[in-house]
């Protein structure tokens, strides 16, 4: 995935300034593709340039709407379908585990106390997020709901994987 699918996405359900997007980029997609500002208003200007999406409309201090244009709609739907999904294989975490015979096995049972702990807090932002969203019958909301979900049951099954490898240690 790129940020520049990221925007296109954002963009189809309906035009948005930098501003909005960076905005829903902090309450939605955050979790699962980070981006900063700067990297959002860069790409909006790529973007621009190559014809994907156009500036609809102006206002001040140069704030500007940006939409979807038919190129950048056939180019979202080109890599929704004819692209397969990159298999993330680098997970630092597991990295770790796989060296954890380097420490004392306290040691070893601390890191996965506190992965517990760390997939307890994830699991419990992301209700956070999911209880304070006004959920519609949008796109966004529909399929944004479907992976805070993966995101609600990998984080509870990261959290009882982690509890049960640290009782391996005992």
């Amino acid at each position: 995935m790129s940020l520049k699918h990221a925007l296109l996405g954002l963009l189809s359900e309906r035009p948005a300034s930098g501003y909005d997007l960076l905005k829903t980029f902090d309450t939605s997609l955050a979790n699962v593709w980070p981006a900063t500002q700067s990297q959002i208003y860069t790409e909006l200007t790529r973007l621009a340039g190559s014809g994907l999406i156009t500036v609809a409309a102006e206002g001040p201090r140069g704030r500007k709407e940006y939409a979807l244009t038919d190129e950048g709609l056939a180019e979202l739907r080109q890599w929704l379908t004819g692209t397969a999904p990159q298999r993330n294989t680098r997970s630092d975490i597991l990295l770790r585990v796989f060296f954890l015979g380097v420490l004392t096995p306290e040691q070893a049972r601390t890191y996965l106390i506190g992965l517990t702990e760390m997939s307890r807090e994830s699991h419990e932002q992301l209700r956070g997020l999911a209880d304070s969203i006004d959920w519609d019958d949008g796109n966004l909301s529909v399929y944004g709901r479907i992976a805070l979900e993966y995101g609600l049951r990998f984080n509870a099954m990261r959290e009882e994987w982690a509890s049960w490898a640290a009782d391996q240690l005992k």
